[in-house]
């Protein structure tokens, strides 16, 4: 059996290579290849090429690498062509993956879309695209089944795969004790894992940092860069700055861990600052056109997933209705501010009181409690597989599985994935 997978985003990449060794511990001799990173190399994914290397969003970074995606989109339709895998998975990244998904399905080859990409917060209308071209939906969130079988989509809610990764996550309890043993409490500053995402974000937190500083001199800030190519560009960037800040990589957990409170952009990160019940300011900067129009787009309340699974309405019809400037930042388990001016002063204060009021930060670390005690559960990716798996051995036997579902159909989530939820 042959199963090609495209993913494009270093959080894919984990998920992939999660899916990979799930996949192969039900069927051995599975051949899994195309795009991807790697993580997914690692787990053994016969890679064509990196693709989480052109992990770029806006539209000029995608102009620019405009050719480099047709080519890689042309070497796919190729190997569907000559070499015919049993199935495609595709995982994030639906822009170049709507074309993988095209190609795949002028082959006749079923196409699982593991992970769906977040189509009720934005861009709902490629619903479309995601009935037409893709045979099955795994969705990673409680909400998702419903949404998405509400319009037509085949889907099955399995859980968040990240989730997999942490609950079997070992720490290095070495550098604990040695970092951690350090005088003053510790705030980690979570960049985002894009190139993009440090330059447009850090700066900012390195500013708020130093506002925290004047008002807890004894506090110390760690950067948890996502490589070490991220990390010297963190270093550049405190160096412009003029402030020290220990800058690491490939220590993400473990500096999670140790700190008081962090400072984070908007991402999958979120859902490791949960599992780890971390009292967390989200930041997420973007240039004022693109905020604005994504201010007309945006149909979820929050950009944050925490915030997004502890509220029990998270779709609204107004674009962007929560504002921290006039709902309340506090109001929120996750304080979250997308921008396109300067928000340091909002980020500090948070982070000052946490470290300020304890009372405050505990109460916030029990809420995180809870709903991480709701939605934390592992085996997502073990599900996946096994529906991957029994959904190509129905094809095979000639029990195919409609896709198309009435559109008014509403599922239910199966009590089982609700209580893994």
């Amino acid at each position: 059996m042959r199963i090609f997978f495209s993913v494009g985003e270093p959080s894919g990449d984990l998920h992939g290579s999660n899916l990979i060794q799930a996949l192969r511990r039900r069927h051995p001799e599975i051949e899994c290849v195309g795009y991807g990173g790697p993580k997914m190399r690692a787990a053994g994914a016969e890679l064509h090429e990196d693709l989480t290397r052109l992990a770029v969003m806006g539209i000029g970074p995608v102009i620019v690498s405009l050719s480099q995606f047709l080519s890689l989109a042309s070497r796919a339709d190729r190997f569907f062509r000559h070499h015919r895998p049993d199935a495609l998975v595709l995982i994030d990244y639906p822009g170049f993956n709507w074309w993988i998904a095209w190609r795949a399905k002028v082959h006749g080859i079923p196409v699982f879309y593991y992970g769906a990409p977040q189509l009720w917060a934005w861009a709902s209308w490629r619903v479309r695209k995601m009935r037409r071209l893709t045979d099955h939906v795994l969705c990673k969130l409680p909400f998702e089944e419903s949404w998405f079988r509400a319009r037509g989509c085949n889907a099955t809610y399995f859980g968040h795969p990240y989730f997999d990764q942490l609950n079997r996550e070992v720490l290095d309890q070495s550098f604990l004790d040695n970092y951690g043993a350090k005088l003053g409490p510790l705030v980690t500053i979570l960049p985002g894992s894009r190139t993009q995402e440090v330059k447009a974000n850090l700066r900012w937190f390195l500013r708020a940092a130093k506002l925290v500083g004047q008002a807890v001199p004894v506090v110390r800030f760690a950067i948890a860069s996502y490589n070490p190519k991220q990390a010297e560009l963190a270093r550049t960037i405190c160096g412009r700055e003029n402030i020290a800040v220990d800058v690491m990589s490939g220590r993400t957990p473990e500096l999670i861990h140790l700190a008081h409170c962090c400072m984070a952009c908007s991402g999958s990160v979120s859902l490791e600052l949960l599992f780890h019940c971390k009292p967390t300011v989200i930041h997420y900067w973007i240039n004022q056109w693109l905020y604005y129009t994504l201010r007309r787009l945006v149909k979820a309340k929050y950009i944050t997933l925490v915030n997004l699974l502890a509220d029990e309405a998270p779709f609204e019809n107004h674009p962007l209705r929560y504002d921290p400037a006039t709902t309340g930042a506090e109001n929120v388990l996750i304080p979250e501010y997308p921008t396109c001016v300067d928000r340091s002063h909002e980020v500090a204060a948070h982070v000052t009181q946490w470290l300020t009021d304890e009372e405050k930060r505990i109460t916030v670390v029990n809420r995180l409690r809870t709903l991480k005690g709701e939605v934390c559960a592992s085996g997502a990716s073990s599900r996946g597989a096994a529906y991957i798996l029994e959904q190509l051995d129905r094809r095979r036997t000639g029990v195919v599985r409609p896709h198309d579902l009435p559109l008014t159909t509403a599922a239910k989530l199966p009590q089982d994935a609700s209580r893994a939820a």
